[in-house]
């Protein structure tokens, strides 16, 4: 019996085929078995780390540039770490943002990593 033919992987930007939804590259970011927060890194020692960031810098880079005042709640990876933990601890990957701020942020670039062929 013939094979059904494959078909675009469905991440943006993709250009491999496969059988299922996702090639076997993608897969595993399209599914719900995502690692908890202390399983990604972000531990106690984040927490100590992370407070003590956003007190020595305590409002949001993006707001500041947009001629608001408004207070980082968040530190964000300039770069994302995506498990590497020397970029993770690195503190000039840090910016701290509002929550508003680092969500439009994630939802726009962190979210799909671009990828060049």
């Amino acid at each position: 019996m013939p094979m059904k033919p494959k078909k675009p992987c469905k991440h943006p930007g993709c250009p491999l085929m496969t059988d299922n939804d996702y090639c076997d590259l993608h897969a595993k970011l399209h599914t719900s078995d995502r690692a908890s927060a202390h399983e990604r890194g972000y531990s106690s020692q984040w927490q100590k780390a992370r407070k003590e960031f956003l007190k020595a810098n305590p409002l949001c880079v993006q707001c500041q540039r947009e001629g608001k005042t408004t207070a980082g709640t968040v530190v964000d990876h300039i770069k994302p770490h995506r498990g590497n933990q020397t970029l993770f601890w690195d503190e000039t990957n840090w910016q701290p943002l509002c929550k508003k701020c680092h969500d439009v942020k994630t939802q726009a670039s962190d979210r799909h990593p671009s990828y060049h062929y």
